[in-house]
């Protein structure tokens, strides 16, 4: 935030493989709105899918960036505060007796899974966020007269909407709970899997850990992922071998074993299978592409 007197910034980014910012923190509130597109959102070391749709919160301290593939591109709207751009008083002069911290923390910050608090947005909520934070956009940048206090009014008008589409979607939740219950059990897991992709992880004990049947386990995982655990577990540790290849010079055999596969010839067929080339001849890939972007 430029102006250290007024706690609050917003604008409108673009980011692809060529452009994208680094890993870094903020002593200041964060809530990003994804207009559109897809990307990955290394967040706290690691990684989750974003797309069109997607709103939530990046809490000061907290490190993150964003990662595409070639081709993609997406598209937010940071808007960027801290509580202290909407007083107390304002809120009891409006009737809020919840605080600032009520409205952007609930609708985010959910004790059971860290990052999958995230609200994905559609149809007339979607267009209404997007309304409030364009309306926001073009008041901070014309700078017109009592510019600062319709914004005030703006984020406080989002903040509530956005706790309202939480509490709508935590109500479709209550009253389908098994699916609730299967969806947080695939999260889950997705989590531990993503966490000790390099580590021997077989069916049975991750019945065990998470006290359910190989049965049901294969069942949930397929009608929630539409992948089997094990092609959910092949996935993570192709997309992390691919980050090694990419950024490190270690061998194929060894990057093999960094992520799981004792036995290299095995990871090599399956990641031809999976990315359309071999191990080496991505490295080369990703070395020529960054070459490339060098000498631009």
């Amino acid at each position: 935030m430029k102006d250290t007197q007024i706690p609050f910034t917003i604008n409108r980014c673009f980011h692809h493989e060529h452009n994208t910012p680094t890993v870094h923190s903020h002593d200041f509130i964060e809530l990003v709105y994804v207009v559109a597109g897809q990307a990955e959102h290394v967040f706290e070391g690691e990684c989750y899918r974003i797309q069109a749709g997607d709103v939530f919160i990046i809490n000061p301290g907290e490190v993150h960036t964003y990662r595409t593939e070639p081709g993609e591109r997406i598209e937010i709207i940071n808007c960027l505060f801290t509580p202290e751009l909407i007083h107390e008083s304002l809120l009891k002069e409006l009737g809020v007796s919840q605080s600032m911290d009520y409205y952007y923390v609930h609708p985010f910050l959910n004790p059971r899974e860290r990052f999958h608090h995230r609200l994905n947005l559609v149809g007339a909520s979607a267009g209404l966020v997007l309304s409030i934070l364009e309306m926001m956009i073009s008041e901070w940048d014309q700078h017109r007269p009592g510019y600062l206090t319709i914004i005030k009014l703006q984020m406080l008008q989002l903040l509530v909407q956005l706790s309202r589409c939480y509490a709508d979607s935590a109500g479709k939740e209550k009253r389908s709970s098994r699916s609730t219950n299967h969806t947080i059990l695939v999260r889950r897991i997705t989590g531990f899997l993503e966490r000790h992709f390099d580590k021997r992880l077989t069916i049975p004990d991750l019945c065990e850990l998470f006290n359910v049947s190989s049965r049901q386990l294969n069942r949930v995982f397929k009608q929630e992922t539409n992948q089997t655990v094990t092609e959910r577990i092949h996935e993570i540790r192709i997309e992390r071998a691919k980050q090694y290849l990419a950024e490190g010079d270690d061998k194929v055999i060894h990057v093999a074993h960094r992520v799981g596969y004792e036995d290299p010839a095995f990871f090599s067929q399956l990641f031809r299978r999976k990315v359309g080339c071999s191990p080496g001849q991505y490295r080369e890939i990703q070395a020529e592409e960054l070459e490339n972007v060098h000498e631009v």
